[in-house]
């Protein structure tokens, strides 16, 4: 039976291709992200222990404040304890580390780097004068104020030399400062395509701490001292309560695994897509082997009749299946592992560098990509092979199994009715069922899915039907090929099927992602009369010099900088929004549920309806807040406002709360200008903020198109990922339309005899290979909607102004999309249909 299988895979090398490429190309997305996601992950892993090659014990702030505490951060690490940690037994040597964001203007004034990425710190000499973290390449090292130094990969992205004056911000107002050294480093961020600058320490803790305070301690083992018995040295000298020690080991594993996470999430994304495309590829390779074993059917009979066992058929076309799927799935890892080299690449080249590190092929990704590759063509194989084995041999020679009986067609249809319906009611049921109800409504389209694919035979004729008018129109090509697709409406579904799925993937996300927009445009247009919001590139905390700067412009009629603050309440941690109390009402348009604004000042806070849910507020109500500096005071709530996104929480004037604050930063600037928005106000609000980089002015519609573009970016990777699904799709019309030229090849001849010309032949199949693919996407867009309608249910409860919206243009692109697959599709088997020699089509069996 073996070399039964083996010549049958011989015997069949151009009908077994596309299986063959399906899997390949299933098995390269796989294999190509596990290459891609391991090589990343290892070498900022690598990059990362190697950043804490000189740190044997970290001492961090560790204050768990108790109910009467005075709420806020931790307190930093002072220079006693620092010089304290130095003078431990076994200490070789400690330093004080200061970190903060930094960003750094390019020579054209732009960002440089990731902004979120971007740090500033504090270079922290030795007793030798250098601080080993960080050698110098050119130049010195910053030594006081005035003075920086920038990482090697930072300095030669933008041409900067020592000497050179570079602009940067930390929290708004623009600095000018000289460059005085470039170093190199093997920290991550710098790595992965940010920025490190660095300050001398009075420089660096003055920026982001206190003078005399450090965010951590870093400490060396002197020779002989294990890291084990350095903390416990260390832990002997802290204070109680304050501080807390980690080893340098414990830090890198640390380190580890929060990058293993981080790619974690990126590398399931992706395998979920590669396994789409290999679902897929099922529908594709079981049509394969369903046609192939019925075009052998009589050989398999004779084998049948001549003593071999069911179990030897079946195990027959499982042995081909195995043989195609190794060679598909050796040739997938090979191109996987070219797609994990082009994607490290192609990060560099789009400017999201990596640390250097060798391409990791590891063994478990080498026997992920064989097994995957294996299994999943056996496992589309079985079913057609043991169907083979159960059909008594004398039936088969006589072709009798060949017409599907009413009872198993009946019974089909009913399983896949009960399936479908129980899907769509477990999808709405999940509607309303919140954040829980995720996994239910994923269980209810897995198993919609799966009854529309069981229905989808029932659904063809119909469906197929409708399309008569059209297909009439070219005549007799028209009409047989309309036939033809409704002729073997298994083999037209499971074709259709595959179509069908990623259509409905397509759609479902274009739905939500279309609805998603359409409420931040609403969100920002409701809540908001501000024309601007100013803020920081990475969201952090913004000076509030550039709130006063702002409301000096003479352009400005109102503004207000919302400022958070920690505080207790009823013992428990919050958070209150200082705001200018005489100008939020120019600059906000909230939907106030109780009260209103005109009371608002003074010790009456505004709070948003879902905080006042929580604690049971209404009008009237007061509550006894602790601030930053330890004092309590009393609120009153003057209205209750239904909170958005952009404004939610607990809002009073900033007269209350600024005298209670240590170090005030705000969150956002609001402002409105006279005349309105417009290009030239914004650019002359940049330029009095002195074209900061690290600070950007936004109108309204600039808030959404940010947002906007983080979910088209998603959008667009998730369309990438889903055409390779598609392309699989494709494969499985060629190689539906090869073989049933192949199949027709008698019939195809009779009609050239009897008149029909070569270009009518190509006409009909194009034709049926267009219906069928229409037909898949129509099935596509109709459940993507569904699904988009279902999932925006879900999204709409942290949305409020979510609102469905139907992106006709690109699903009318999408229905033209299914149309020109079917019409490439066509154009091989096309083409061989019409070069067929009628004479001998007419005499093949």
């Amino acid at each position: 039976m073996f070399r039964t299988a083996l010549r049958n895979v011989l015997a069949h090398k151009a009908r077994l291709l596309m299986t063959a490429l399906a899997v390949l190309l299933g098995v390269a997305f796989v294999s190509g992200t596990l290459v891609f996601t391991s090589t990343v992950s290892d070498a900022f892993q690598h990059s990362s222990q190697k950043g804490f090659d000189d740190v044997d014990v970290a001492v961090e702030p560790d204050r768990a404040p108790g109910p009467a505490d005075k709420p806020g951060t931790a307190d930093r690490l002072s220079q006693d304890l620092l010089d304290k940690a130095a003078a431990v037994p076994g200490a070789a040597r400690a330093t004080g580390d200061v970190t903060g964001f930094a960003a750094v203007a390019g020579k054209d004034g732009k960002l440089l780097g990731n902004g979120f990425s971007s740090q500033g710190r504090n270079y922290y000499p030795g007793k030798d004068g250098q601080d080993s973290r960080y050698p110098m390449r050119d130049g010195l090292a910053p030594r006081k104020a005035g003075e920086i130094a920038l990482d090697a990969k930072t300095a030669d992205r933008a041409g900067f030399h020592v000497g050179d004056t570079v602009r940067l911000s930390v929290d708004g107002p623009v600095r000018k400062e000289k460059l005085t050294g470039i170093f190199t480093t093997d920290d991550g961020n710098a790595a992965a395509g940010g920025s490190l600058t660095l300050f001398d320490t009075a420089t660096a803790q003055k920026l982001y701490a206190a003078p005399g305070q450090f965010d951590q301690i870093y400490v060396k083992a002197a020779p002989g001292t294990s890291q084990a018995q350095l903390k416990d040295r260390i832990d002997a000298i802290l204070p109680a309560h304050t501080a807390r020690t980690t080893t340098g080991k414990e830090l890198a594993d640390d380190q580890a695994k929060m990058i293993a996470d981080s790619m974690s999430s990126m590398k399931t994304g992706m395998l979920v897509f590669a396994g789409i495309a290999l679902f897929v590829g099922i529908f594709l390779i079981a049509n394969t082997f369903t046609m192939l074993v019925a075009q052998r059917t009589k050989e398999l009979a004779l084998l049948r009749a001549v003593g071999a066992s069911r179990r030897q058929v079946t195990r027959s076309v499982l042995i081909e299946a195995f043989l195609v799927g190794t060679v598909a799935a050796v040739a997938g890892l090979a191109a996987g592992v070219g797609i994990g080299a082009a994607l490290r690449s192609l990060m560099g080249a789009t400017g999201e560098s990596m640390p250097d590190g060798p391409l990791v092929v590891s063994p478990g990704t080498v026997l992920v990509s064989l097994v995957v590759g294996i299994f999943v063509t056996m496992l589309a194989a079985w079913l057609p092979g043991r169907r083979a084995a159960k059909i008594p041999p004398v039936a088969a020679m006589n072709s009798v199994h060949a017409t599907a009986t009413t009872k198993s067609l009946v019974l089909r249809n009913t399983i896949g009715t009960l399936v479908a319906a129980a899907g769509a009611a477990l999808v709405v049921v999940a509607t309303g069922m919140g954040e829980s109800g995720k996994a239910p409504m994923g269980g209810g389209a897995a198993l919609l899915l799966i009854g529309v694919f069981i229905l989808t035979p029932l659904l063809s004729r119909p469906l197929i039907a409708a399309a008569a008018p059209v297909l009439r129109a070219f005549g007799i090509s028209g009409k047989l090929a309309r036939q033809n697709a409704v002729r073997n409406p298994r083999r037209t579904a499971t074709t259709a099927s595959a179509l069908m799925i990623g259509l409905t993937l397509i759609t479902g996300l274009t739905v939500i992602a279309g609805s998603v927009q359409k409420g931040i445009d609403k969100m920002a247009t409701d809540s908001l009369k501000a024309d601007y919001v100013v803020s920081m590139v990475n969201h952090g905390p913004l000076s509030p010099d550039v709130a006063a700067e702002l409301a000096d412009d003479p352009k400005v009629t109102a503004s207000s900088p919302l400022r958070d603050a920690p505080v207790r309440i009823d013992g428990d941690f919050a958070s209150l929004t200082g705001v200018n109390g005489k100008a939020i009402g120019e600059l906000t348009q909230l939907d106030f549920e109780e009260g209103s604004l005109a009371g608002f000042g003074g010790g009456k806070a505004v709070v948003d309806s879902d905080t006042a849910k929580e604690h049971g507020w209404h009008t009237g109500s007061t509550f006894t807040t602790t601030y930053e500096d330890g004092e309590r005071g009393r609120l009153t709530v003057a209205g209750v406002y239904e909170g958005t996104d952009v404004i939610r929480g607990i809002m009073l004037d900033m007269a209350t709360l600024a005298p209670h604050q240590n170090a005030a930063t705000d969150r956002q600037v609001l402002v409105k200008t006279a005349g309105g928005p417009s290009e030239a106000t914004q650019d002359a609000l940049a330029r009095t903020l002195g074209n900061n980089p690290a600070v950007a002015v936004q109108d309204k519609q600039d808030v959404s198109d940010g947002i906007a573009q983080q979910i088209n970016l998603m959008l667009n990777v998730l369309y990438g990922l889903l055409a390779m699904a598609v392309i699989v799709a494709v494969l499985g019309v060629v190689n539906t339309l090869a073989m049933s030229v192949f199949e027709r090849s008698q019939e195809i001849g009779m009609l050239r005899a009897i008149g029909l010309d070569r270009r009518g032949i190509k006409r009909m199949v194009r034709l049926e290979s267009l219906v069928i693919s229409l037909f898949g996407g129509v099935l596509g867009i109709g459940l993507g909607v569904f699904f988009g309608w279902a999932g925006g249910k879900l999204v709409a409860d942290s949305l409020g102004t979510y609102e469905m919206v139907l992106p006709w243009g690109r699903m009318g692109l999408f229905l033209a999309m299914a149309a020109l697959v079917g019409v490439l599709a066509a154009l091989w088997p096309a083409r061989r249909a019409a070069r067929l020699n009628m004479l001998a089509a007419i005499k093949a069996e």
